[in-house]
């Protein structure tokens, strides 16, 4: 009899030698729900913090590190005082001293010029030496005047007059401006900047470069003392040759 077989065809044979077992479909199921959760985790995971930030929360949490940071230090700003005027007290100290300190009930020295102060110094030594010399020549020419024959015994404030120099004047005038024409190159040019009776900046004051006995000393402190002793015993001379004059002129004898 006819014997019926079943025939595959080709295509069939193909996909059924490829048939896919039931429990590799499971893992493979399986595998593919894992990666789309690992997926979605991926995306709820927080964003990575700062290293800063998690350096912080370690030294919080564990403790295990210490970081010391320094602190900046501190500038020191150091005030700078603004610059001061010129001032006699405090830049000529001379003549400065007890029980008056210094010395000014006209007020010659508020408010003045370096160069202005410096000229009435100037002017004061010039009067306190003059006046020194005059304290000690005016009584001591009463009793002791060897000059002119000896003849001239009067009191000091006439004895000009009973001199043959009362004739001759201005021989006497001359004399002295050859001395004083020493002073005048002590001044700055009266018509440049400085006017009239200004000191050259470089001028000390009553100094002539003048010490033929050398008692000068070399010390600051040593100079500033000395200094100190001329401008008062200057002006304790020109106060005493003042009233010596005075008591002549009122009594119109010899003072002793």
């Amino acid at each position: 009899g006819w014997q019926m077989t079943k025939r595959r065809w080709p295509s069939q044979t193909k996909f059924a030698s490829r048939k896919t077992p039931p429990n590799a479909i499971i893992i493979m199921v399986q595998l593919l729900s894992t990666l789309a959760l690992a997926t979605v985790a991926t995306g709820l995971v927080a964003p990575s913090v700062s290293p800063a930030r998690s350096a912080l929360r370690s030294i919080s949490d564990t403790e295990s590190e210490i970081i010391a940071v320094d602190a900046p230090e501190p500038v020191v700003v150091t005030p700078v005082a603004p610059p001061r005027g010129w001032d006699v007290a405090l830049d000529m100290p001379a003549g400065i001293a007890g029980p008056m300190g210094y010395f000014d009930p006209v007020g010659l020295g508020a408010g003045a010029s370096e160069a202005r102060v410096k000229y009435f110094r100037e002017c004061e030594l010039k009067h306190c030496r003059v006046a020194m010399l005059a304290a000690v020549g005016f009584p001591i020419a009463e009793h002791f005047h060897p000059l002119f024959g000896g003849s001239i015994d009067v009191p000091s404030y006439i004895a000009y007059q009973q001199t043959p120099l009362q004739q001759f004047w201005p021989v006497v005038v001359l004399y002295i401006g050859i001395i004083e024409i020493f002073s005048v190159f002590t001044f700055e040019n009266p018509f440049g900047e400085g006017g009239f009776w200004s000191l050259k900046k470089d001028r000390v004051p009553g100094d002539f470069e003048w010490d033929p006995m050398d008692l000068y000393p070399t010390d600051p402190k040593e100079q500033l003392e000395m200094q100190t002793k001329e401008l008062n015993n200057g002006r304790l001379a020109m106060i005493a040759i003042a009233g010596m004059v005075a008591q002549e002129l009122a009594s119109g004898g010899k003072l002793f």
